[in-house]
């Protein structure tokens, strides 16, 4: 029998059209902090996330004029746990970012980055 392997998330890398636009609300509302990036080709930014790192990566976007649906659940969407979501709405509400509930009763909300990606924001049980 083959040896087990043990996957984990390194990075997730999302396109956006302005990398300080995506910033001021990966950083500035999700209070993301940014982290050395190699020298690369184009121009973008990383974030770190506990362990694990949020790549925007500022391409031409293969995906430009599609309409997702208005709930990002039922879109492809990166998750984050949050430490005090209500201080996260009001935040949202303070930047004039459009948020929706969740439709399964669990604390979180979804709301989009800049971009159009959709972003759930779950209440961390811990």
């Amino acid at each position: 029998m083959p040896e087990s392997i043990q996957l984990k998330i390194n990075h997730v890398s999302i396109i956006v059209n302005n990398t300080a636009r995506a910033l001021a609300f990966y950083s500035g509302v999700l209070e993301l902090e940014q982290c050395q990036r190699p020298d690369l080709p184009f121009p973008g930014a990383w974030l770190t996330i506990g362990e694990q790192q949020l790549h925007l990566l500022e391409l031409p976007n293969p995906d430009a004029g599609r309409q997702g649906p208005e709930h990002g659940g039922l879109d492809r969407h990166t998750a984050f746990f949050v430490s005090n979501l209500a201080a996260l709405k009001t935040k949202l509400d303070a930047a004039q970012i459009q948020y929706t509930l969740s439709k399964s009763g669990r604390q979180a909300i979804f709301c989009r980055d800049p971009d159009g990606n959709a972003v759930e924001l779950i209440q961390d049980p811990l």
